[in-house]
């Protein structure tokens, strides 16, 4: 519906309508969201598919008089969907990431794009760590055993892993995740190191260690990723870093599948060069390859790492603010490119 035109604000499928706020223009999500924003949009109209997620074909069939984008990570936003949503004001990505959107195409537009920092910083250092204690203590494969009823009982020689208490720690990336993932090896008792581009005073104060990534993967029992993933990063991790690694070490992947070379990896994994790998991100997901899907000492999640209810819902809340104030001549604190603004 064209912006101006006084309608009302709903979860909209396409009949009804049930918050009596007039509406000034078009909100659309790429996915179904797990709380109802519309209430929170100030009154514009809202539009999310019934379940799941529109196809890339009807995101671009919707587009016309849209002004306001919430997608998810595994929408591309590129220039042939801003140039299908000429009224498109501001593109809120619901994740921290943003590799997904072109953000030079956006701020050539004039197209503000927000994320979702802070609110799934603590669930997703969670998951990592917990992916950390599952490779480390080969959970995976004990949960496949004892499902298949190939477990015989209790036995000296039983799937026998690797310590996390008081082992070494080496993060890539340090920033608001990798810190939360540098405190929870604090709390066991583990030596940290992280590298980035960057010195970090919070990871400093947690008596983290700055170091090169050569060494970093040469002394670590677990290497974690948490950086972006961008022309230096992709393949950061490839046959190479592995090779420098312990080969009784982990590696822990919650950051971007890219990151890492996957077929590296799993070679890796088949020649007992490394001891495991626990994967919440691949590339080209959901699609993953099956020389990963094979290796038994690998844990594969379905990219659950804010899969909280209050972190979801909360990235659902901080995407429609930002909206909001961005359809209202406000600035979003969570813009990443404020020169638009100017």
């Amino acid at each position: 519906m064209k912006a101006g035109r006084l309608i009302w604000s709903t979860r909209y499928h396409g009949t009804g309508s049930c918050y009596p706020h007039p509406v000034t223009a078009t909100v659309l999500s790429t996915a179904q969201l797990p709380i109802d924003v519309g209430p929170l949009l100030g009154g514009h109209r809202y539009i999310e598919p019934e379940t799941g997620e529109f196809s890339r074909e009807e995101i671009l069939s919707r587009l016309g008089d849209v002004q306001g984008l919430i997608s998810l990570l595994s929408v591309a936003v590129d220039e042939e969907v801003m140039d299908a949503a000429p009224n498109l004001k501001v593109i809120a990505n619901y994740a921290v990431g943003h590799d997904n959107v072109d953000l030079g195409a956006a701020t050539a537009r004039g197209i503000v794009v927000t994320n979702t920092p802070d609110v799934l910083t603590e669930a997703t250092a969670d998951f990592a760590f917990a992916l950390l204690m599952a490779v480390c203590r080969r959970l995976g494969e004990g949960e496949r055993l004892v499902r298949t009823g190939g477990w015989r009982g209790w036995s000296p020689t039983l799937l026998l892993g690797q310590p996390v208490f008081g082992q070494a720690l080496g993060v890539i990336g340090a920033g608001r995740i990798g810190q939360a993932m540098l405190r929870r090896g604090q709390g066991f008792g583990m030596t940290l190191r992280y590298c980035g581009p960057r010195r970090s005073v919070a990871a400093d104060a947690l008596g983290a260690q700055f170091c090169d990534l050569e060494e970093l993967l040469e002394v670590s029992d677990a290497v974690s990723l948490h950086c972006p993933l961008n022309a230096s990063t992709r393949h950061l991790i490839d046959a190479a870093a592995l090779a420098r690694m312990k080969p009784s070490a982990v590696l822990i992947n919650t950051a971007r599948g890219g990151c890492l070379d996957a077929e590296a990896l799993a070679k890796a994994l088949r020649e007992g060069t490394l001891a495991g790998a626990g994967l919440d991100v691949f590339d080209g997901e959901p699609t993953v390859p099956d020389f990963l899907l094979a290796c038994e000492t690998a844990v594969l999640a379905p990219h659950l790492g804010s899969a909280t209810y209050i972190a979801r819902e909360g990235m659902a809340t901080i995407c429609a603010g930002a909206i909001r104030s961005v359809l209202a001549g406000d600035v979003a604190p969570t813009t990443l490119n404020p020169e638009v603004l100017r």
